[in-house]
């Protein structure tokens, strides 16, 4: 399932993008609608084993695209630095594919506290007592990593 990059040159190897992954700020989740419309949109999400996860309301288009088809492709971009006079860019890039899953109970639990670690660690009693109030309003999915494929310029 891991494609061919077209410049050799370019690619990363899989601990370097494993590294931008795990310290990515965000990343887009590219999802595709049952009417093959693709969908694209920014998140929050935490690295945990061998799966990325993200959280998010009861409803919107994302769950109802993964509702229809649960492959979806997750990218995040590190450092960039243009370089004018080279007409190029310095980069770094990571995309992961896999499936979409809802989580439940324990490893949804897991999965908020992974979040509250990565974007709140200062806050971890707050961030708990948060995850308990917001429980019910809220949903956890994970994408395991079926394919990874890391990108740079430097």
């Amino acid at each position: 399932m891991h494609h061919e990059l077209r410049r050799k040159e370019r690619g990363s190897t899989e601990l370097e993008a494993r590294d931008l992954l795990e310290r990515g700020e965000y990343g887009v989740l590219s999802t595709c609608g049952h009417d093959g419309q693709p969908y694209g949109i920014p998140l929050s999400y935490c690295v945990i084993n061998d799966a990325i996860y993200f959280h998010c309301a009861l409803e919107g288009r994302k769950l109802e695209n993964m509702a229809a088809e649960s492959r979806v492709s997750f990218c995040v971009v590190g450092k960039t630095e243009v370089l004018p006079d080279q007409f190029a860019t310095r980069y770094e890039s990571v995309i992961i594919s896999g499936r979409a899953a809802e989580v439940f109970d324990g490893e949804k639990q897991q999965a908020l506290e992974g979040l509250v670690a990565k974007y709140s660690a200062g806050f971890r009693a707050k961030g708990l007592q948060y995850i308990t109030a917001q429980w019910e309003r809220t949903r956890v999915f994970r994408v395991g990593i079926e394919a990874i494929r890391g990108k740079a310029r430097r």
